[in-house]
């Protein structure tokens, strides 16, 4: 009776398209997941997101779940992620995905989980990483360990929403670093963003990663952006 009468004077509403959500509905309605615009990636040897660091950096293997439009479902769901707090989005997305990556385990022998991170001051002023719930699920569902200590940044700087393209493209060289430690030495990372756009912040994490002795290094994003 008490939780009928929250649901009527607070109304879930889907992150997708917000509209009501019905009573076996929970994050995304049923319409959103029936129209997310898979990429699969998971699929193909040669893929956007492999071919956007063909000869910049060696990837073992790069994939995007999504691709991501303007106005589209995927952007809205990014921001409710990024910006509004709504970390069961990354959740949901995880289990979602996870069935499409059980072979990666066996296949490529993937020791950890890295997020791209945040700056402490970002951090602190947003209170999460925005792509450490997908992380989890991915962690906890694959059964590959979460290390978000390993790499870190540097610099503050504004977001990339406030950045220009050639912002985008120029700066980070230096921008992140590793923890280096013997123990790391000839691990696989399986590094995480949200959203690629022209792929430098991709680009400075893998090669700071890849400055670990035989280090190798894999990419998977929640979404990929289509020009």
């Amino acid at each position: 009776m008490h939780k009928n009468l929250l649901k009527l004077l607070f109304p879930s509403l889907c992150y997708g398209c917000n509209e009501l959500l019905l009573n076996n509905e929970k994050i995304i309605c049923s319409s959103c997941i029936h129209h997310l615009p898979y990429t699969h990636h998971h699929l193909l040897e040669q893929n956007d997101t492999l071919n956007k660091f063909y000869g910049i950096v060696d990837l073992e293997f790069a994939y995007s779940m999504l691709y991501f439009h303007k106005e589209g479902i995927v952007q809205n769901l990014i921001h409710q992620l990024k910006y509004k707090g709504k970390q069961e989005i990354g959740t949901f997305l995880g289990l979602n995905y996870a069935p499409s990556l059980q072979h990666l385990k066996e296949k490529y022998r993937i020791d950890e989980i890295i997020p791209v991170p945040l700056h402490p001051k970002r951090l602190k002023e947003r209170n999460y990483n925005q792509v450490e719930t997908f992380c989890l699920a991915l962690s906890n569902e694959l059964g590959i360990p979460y290390n978000d200590t390993l790499l870190f940044r540097n610099e503050y700087s504004k977001t990339q929403t406030k950045k220009n393209k050639v912002e985008r493209q120029t700066r980070g060289k230096n921008l992140f670093e590793v923890k280096n430690s013997p123990e790391f030495n000839g691990k696989h990372f399986l590094l995480i963003d949200d959203v690629i756009t022209t792929g430098a912040t991709i680009e400075a994490c893998t090669k700071a990663l890849l400055k670990i002795p035989n280090a190798k290094v894999s990419v998977i994003t929640l979404a990929y952006t289509q020009s």
